[in-house]
């Protein structure tokens, strides 16, 4: 019989500190949390990028996708963590530990910013911080990340954090807007025993 791997997060997801910043469970019953995550999906700078598989525009709809994601984490299958600033609560964006695959020890990194919270190195010290939990926490080997070509913001962070760039994958994600066609994307990946690098300074 071949052996069963699975992967049972906590019913509270822990929350990670570090670099200036909170990583905290979003909550769908929030009317905050629920504001910010149609914030976050609603910018335009995060349209022009991603094309999430449901295509929502209210605050029902935020509700809806951050009660799957709860129950994503439930079933071990990902972890959502809500950005904020480590003093003062702010929310800031979102980075997330998807597709986990317990039996290859492997997982998907992505993250955004909100429009007020950019320039500051809010994805980089949170993808530093989310990929620190990933591998002690969840003893993953190896974290992949993937953006569209020619979002060179996203490849930046993705260098600064330490994902090595392994090449273009062809029509590897959706159009923006659309689901009925596809563009290319680059692959980037981290392994357990890559170096980390170096925190980058805080913000004043």
């Amino acid at each position: 019989m071949a052996p069963t791997h699975t992967l049972t997060l906590p019913d509270a997801l822990p929350e990670p500190r570090g670099h200036g910043l909170r990583l905290r469970s979003w909550d769908a019953g929030s009317d905050a949390d629920a504001e910010s995550w149609l914030r976050g999906f609603s910018d335009p700078e995060f349209q022009r990028w991603n094309t999430p598989l449901t295509l929502w525009t209210d605050l029902a709809g935020a509700r809806t996708s951050l009660r799957a994601r709860a129950r994503d984490a439930g079933e071990g299958r990902s972890a959502s963590f809500r950005i904020t600033d480590a003093r003062s609560g702010t929310t800031l964006g979102h980075v997330g530990v998807n597709e986990i695959n317990p039996a290859l020890k492997r997982a998907r990194v992505g993250y955004w910013v909100l429009p007020e919270a950019r320039g500051r190195g809010v994805a980089t010290r949170a993808l530093l911080l989310a990929s620190r939990w990933a591998f002690a926490e969840l003893g993953l080997h190896r974290l992949e990340l993937d953006h569209a070509l020619g979002h060179d913001v996203s490849c930046r962070v993705a260098e600064r954090c330490g994902y090595a760039a392994e090449g273009t994958m062809r029509g590897a994600i959706f159009e923006a807007g659309r689901h009925d066609r596809f563009r290319d994307a680059h692959l980037h990946a981290r392994l357990a025993t890559d170096a980390e690098p170096p925190a980058p300074a805080e913000p004043a």
